[in-house]
């Protein structure tokens, strides 16, 4: 996906980096927020009526009870549940005696951190949404079960092959913290960045941005025609960074984004991020922000983007799912990685966040922890990873699982994506090691700030390293790095 609407800007030897500046913008106002890090305080109590641990065999490889009882609780967001409901039943057709006591919720933490605090937590949760329950406090507070025993288990379609050699590269990274053991499971495989209508880019007589004049450039043209260039999730302004962190490693390469998930000092003030900082701001500046943006949440902006109302938005793969019926049969939707900065980036187009998604955890207080990860197990053969991936228009963290199925428009273009990223995916950790600084600081009182025009890039800056700095020094959360 090339552009047509203007050429790199770099006269005299001049980049967008020496282009760009800004003036100051309005005062900052106080946001309030919820602390993440109480999500699961420690609890010794809780019941010691495990469910005794059945006979091993090679149907039974990680021991299952086939009489308890399995407690599911799913996040219903923009995936649905039915995927989820379809393994239960694959569960009770392998084991007919089980009872599946089976939840879904958008309240992951409220409703679920009395039972984590009470030790009567379920078997299997998929900790995601808004009120996703914060891993590295779960990790930190040894919390979960180290899923290794699933991932060291025969595949269901293979009993030679192990569940870890069945899956995408990078799936079992993310779920290790410090060390061996595999807390996680992520389940889906998700696709982030500059989601848009091919169709509303042909409109214009234009293909989708390289670099940020033509970015520009193509956001002035749909103005001129009443289109607003960009819209996002402004009451949920973490989603912004589905495109500005590959953007802020494009610009300086993947070592800075170690830097910023590793916390170390002044990780923020990298030329990288000012730059990219500056490049967004513009967008406010300029007014290529749909009205009313900040106001709005993740599904009204949706909603406004497939309407035609602005031409790209910040976001995951499931977003084909969650506005499938909102978006025009015509829509054409498609996906890419940030348009970079100039010809002075680190790592080129097609640069693209891609990892692991929808994070299945089983509690170390589970009742039934074998029976949990045996429905993961379960999940993560090839005829439920096809299941999901028709139904929800997604990949997930089994390797394959797409043969025989029609693409949609999205998944197809999320697909091609990752072909033309090659090796250069990033995957940022700030969402999985630290959710109150990733959401609630860097997102709502950095982010959301300075694209409402509250903050400068400046300021916004020197507010999250401020964020970031005392998050580094606090002693009461578990810390992590890069291997």
């Amino acid at each position: 996906m090339g552009s047509t609407s203007a050429e790199n800007s770099n006269t005299g030897g001049i980049g967008r980096r020496d282009l760009i500046k800004r003036s100051a913008a309005l005062g900052l106002i106080s946001v309030p927020t919820m602390s993440f890090l109480s999500a699961c305080a420690s609890s010794d109590s809780g019941s010691e009526d495990k469910a005794k641990t059945g006979k091993k065999t090679k149907k039974n490889p990680l021991g299952v009870n086939e009489t308890a009882a399995l407690s599911v609780v799913i996040f219903d967001g923009g995936f649905g549940t039915k995927y989820a409901t379809d393994a239960n039943a694959e569960y009770e057709k392998a084991y007919p005696k089980v009872k599946i006591d089976f939840h879904k919720t958008q309240k992951i933490q409220s409703e679920l951190q009395p039972k984590f605090n009470g030790g009567t937590p379920p078997d299997l949760i998929d900790n995601s949404g808004a009120q996703q329950m914060d891993m590295g406090v779960l990790v930190g507070k040894k919390q979960l079960t180290d899923l290794t025993p699933l991932l060291d288990a025969p595949s269901i379609d293979d009993p030679a092959k192990k569940v870890r050699d069945t899956l995408r590269p990078g799936i079992v990274e993310m779920g290790q913290f410090d060390g061996d053991p595999v807390w996680i499971m992520y389940y889906a495989y998700t696709v982030y960045g500059v989601w848009y209508s091919q169709t509303a880019l042909e409109k214009l007589d234009s293909t989708y941005p390289e670099d940020w004049d033509a970015m520009l450039a193509l956001c002035a043209k749909a103005k001129k025609k009443g289109i607003a260039g960009w819209t996002y999730a402004g009451k949920y302004p973490y989603y912004l960074p589905f495109s500005l962190y590959p953007f802020i490693a494009k610009i300086g390469g993947r070592e800075v984004l170690d830097k910023i998930d590793n916390l170390e000092p002044n990780a923020w003030k990298d030329p990288a991020v000012k730059s990219a900082f500056e490049a967004y701001y513009e967008l406010y500046k300029k007014g290529y922000i749909l009205k009313g943006t900040p106001g709005i949440d993740h599904i009204q902006s949706q909603t406004a983007w497939a309407k035609g109302k602005a031409l790209f938005i910040p976001n995951g793969s499931w977003v084909e799912n969650e506005s499938a019926k909102v978006i025009p049969s015509d829509f054409n939707l498609a996906v890419s990685g940030p348009s970079g900065l100039d010809s002075s980036d680190k790592m080129p187009f097609g640069t693209i966040w891609a990892s692991g998604g929808e994070p299945f955890i089983v509690p170390a207080k589970a009742n039934n922890p074998a029976g949990g990860m045996e429905q993961l197990r379960i999940m993560l053969s090839e005829a439920s990873s096809k299941n999901f991936t028709s139904q929800v228009k997604s990949l997930t963290a089994f390797n394959g699982g797409t043969d025989g199925i029609e693409l949609t428009p999205g998944l197809k273009s999320g697909v091609a994506a990752l072909d033309k990223a090659g090796d250069n995916v990033v995957n940022p950790r700030l969402q999985d090691w630290y959710v109150k600084l990733q959401k609630e600081q860097i997102g709502v009182s950095g982010l959301g700030e300075m694209m409402a025009g509250r903050l400068t890039p400046a300021e916004a800056i020197k507010k999250i390293q401020g964020y970031a700095d005392a998050a580094a020094k606090d002693q009461s959360i578990k810390h992590y790095k890069h291997q």
